[in-house]
């Protein structure tokens, strides 16, 4: 807009003299980003409307008033990310893919006083490398940010980078957010940064004051657990040896880690790439127990330390121990998800054939389901199982595993696929595929599936509920607290002569059991009302007044299969005077035989009972 056409539009509306600066700068060729409409390019005005006429992606010369554009649209300095996208694209597709780090800081400079925060730069240069591929591009990008020396990075989102006047390197950073941080944590991380910054560059900052404060954070912080007490006095050691300290710190790492009870709870939190050191500090301060004391790790292992695990006994000639042990927690029903996740990834590696090689049978398969059924048991919400993904996206694992199993072992092992609580319905149809495949008369289990779902069971509303809530009764409270009794049971020796352990065992036959008879009863029920009954004959739904041969009359209610109440005469119409009544008419008489006598009934009449109800 021309002085001529904002004086106009201000003599129009008095209120906008403030803005004229504002209006005079949207001018025909302007690039601009509007709340709603996004980036676009001013074309035109038109002065008899007193309209700005816009191009926007999609909606091309779309006219706008430009006292509403004050408050609902910015306009774009020319050095700006989005206006060099499209005054020099070249440039700014070389500074994507090659420097990252450029294109932050050319960014920065189109901002005022040279700082954005993290959400407008994210905003910002997603539109400009691409919503697509931004997320990839941003993780790389953002690693090469943080070791230029001309941007200050900051630690939330909330804050801004800010471009410096006088770049800072690296380490002085990390010295300066040490220095300024009270967190014991964060002191031991920026220690590690530091000790990796001035290693690349070999340069040794005056990092004695550093080596104290890790110190004083290892020895006296109360917000530091187990693990991460470990983890920062291995950092504080590491960087006195880096310096040259010939300083003792307490408490040392070995007194970290002497209670043996402790080591399970550190295992489980300590960082990646401490965990070989980690088992290296227990072979040193346990020299003569380190054998077993490993064994209760790779038990409880998750993740990483499996593997780290097993490697560590293997390098130290326990492979033969190792082999056994792990035979014997297959047997115990006690090979844990981590572990059978590691055992098939790793079952056709030469390194590891006599380890494994007589676990790969039927019987690990059936340790999969068992340990797949029973994270599914605990999970809260609907994580995802990866032992469960890997038996989907292995092709070949189901072959591997049945390739010694007799037609019997792998029909009871596809049984035990089809009640998996790990698995929904199209991920077992596609595995028990794959049995049927090598065994292809288990195809029957899939007829018989189909029939038994068929059938279906008419069940009130009052009586499916409870029928319900038996179930999740059963799966919330039951089976988990006698899992918690078998785990206890365990603890308690050899499982031979342990009573505790072979009663909780039998609890879960007769849990499990129970669990899928009421799933299938459950998948079965149709609820019904039982308006439809009519009283032309007898149905579900029906009162129905009979004379036995002793001439005493009597009225029975038939209703669903769960509905029984003998004591008020409410029959279900799955026991055997509901049968034979069924279908029945006013004269008709039934025999109905109880145990080793028989009876005649002559139905006397029929009513409804959704009209008494």
């Amino acid at each position: 807009m021309n002085s001529e056409a904002v004086s106009a539009l201000v003599a129009k509306t008095p209120s906008l003299k403030a803005a004229k600066a504002k209006l005079e700068a949207m001018e025909p060729g302007a690039y601009v980003v509007h709340r709603s409409w996004g980036f676009g390019q001013i074309k035109s005005y038109d002065e008899a409307a007193q309209k700005l006429l816009i191009d926007f992606k999609g909606k091309k010369s779309h006219a706008m008033d430009p006292a509403f554009c004050l408050t609902t649209m910015e306009v774009l300095p020319a050095n700006h990310l989005l206006v060099r996208k499209e005054t020099e694209p070249k440039k700014i597709a070389e500074l994507i893919s090659e420097n990252p780090a450029q294109l932050v800081v050319e960014a920065l400079e189109s901002y005022p006083n040279h700082a954005a925060t993290v959400i407008e730069m994210e905003i910002t240069l997603a539109q400009v490398v691409g919503e697509e591929k931004f997320k990839k591009w941003w993780a790389v990008a953002k690693k090469a940010v943080g070791k230029d020396p001309r941007v200050s990075v900051p630690e939330k989102k909330t804050e801004c980078f800010v471009l410096r006047e006088t770049p800072v390197s690296a380490e002085d950073e990390i010295l300066e957010q040490f220095n300024t941080t009270r967190s014991a944590r964060r002191r031991i991380a920026l220690a590690e940064e530091l000790i990796g910054a001035t290693a690349k560059k070999d340069i040794k900052a005056d990092l004695s004051s550093v080596l104290k404060g890790v110190a004083d954070a290892v020895k006296d912080s109360n917000q530091l657990d187990a693990s991460e007490r470990l983890y920062g006095a291995y950092i504080r050691d590491d960087l006195a040896k880096y310096i040259g300290s010939d300083g003792a710190f307490e408490p040392t790492q070995a007194s970290l880690i002497a209670n043996v009870r402790d080591l399970p709870a550190i295992a489980e939190k300590i960082p990646v790439h401490f965990q070989s050191r980690f088992l290296d500090l227990i072979k040193e301060t346990h020299p003569i127990e380190c054998r077993d004391v490993l064994f209760t790790l790779l038990k409880t292992s998750q993740g990483k330390f499996t593997t780290e695990c097993i490697n560590f006994l293997v390098e130290n000639d326990h492979s033969a121990e190792l082999a056994t042990t792990l035979k014997r927690w297959q047997t115990e029903q006690n090979l844990r998800a981590p572990v059978l996740l590691w055992v098939v990834k790793n079952r056709h590696s030469k390194k590891f054939a006599k380890l494994l090689n007589d676990l790969i049978t039927p019987r690990l398969l059936s340790s999969i389901f068992f340990a797949i059924d029973y994270e599914a048991l605990q999970a809260s919400n609907a994580r995802r199982i990866p032992l469960g993904d890997i038996l989907s996206e292995d092709t070949e694992l189901i072959s591997d595993l049945l390739s010694t199993a007799d037609p019997e072992t792998a029909r009871d092992l596809a049984n035990t696929l089809m009640l998996n609580q790990g698995f929904e319905e199209l991920t077992k149809k596609s595995l028990l595929a794959r049995f049927i495949k090598i065994f292809p008369k288990i195809q029957s289990l899939v007829a018989a599936d189909a029939e038994s779902k068929e059938e279906q069971l008419l069940v009130s509303k009052a009586s499916f509920e409870r029928k319900r809530e038996e179930y999740e009764t059963i799966v919330s409270k039951k089976i988990p607290e006698n899992s918690k009794a078998i785990a206890t049971a365990r603890e308690h020796g050899d499982l031979k002569e342990n009573s505790e352990y072979k009663m909780a065992k039998q609890d879960q036959q007769v849990l499990m059991a129970q669990k899928t008879n009421l799933e299938k009863d459950l998948g079965r029920a149709r609820i019904t009302d039982f308006k439809e009954a009519t009283v032309d004959q007898v149905s579900v739904g029906t009162i129905v007044e009979v004379k036995a041969d002793s001439g005493k009359a009597t009225r029975y209610t038939i209703l669903g299969a769960w509905d029984g109440d003998p004591d008020n005469h409410i029959i279900s119409y799955k026991t055997a005077l509901g049968a034979a009544l069924l279908g029945k008419k006013p004269g008709d008489t039934v025999k109905v035989k109880t145990g080793t006598s028989e009876e005649n009934y002559s139905i006397v009449s029929i009513g409804r009972y959704a009209d008494t109800a």
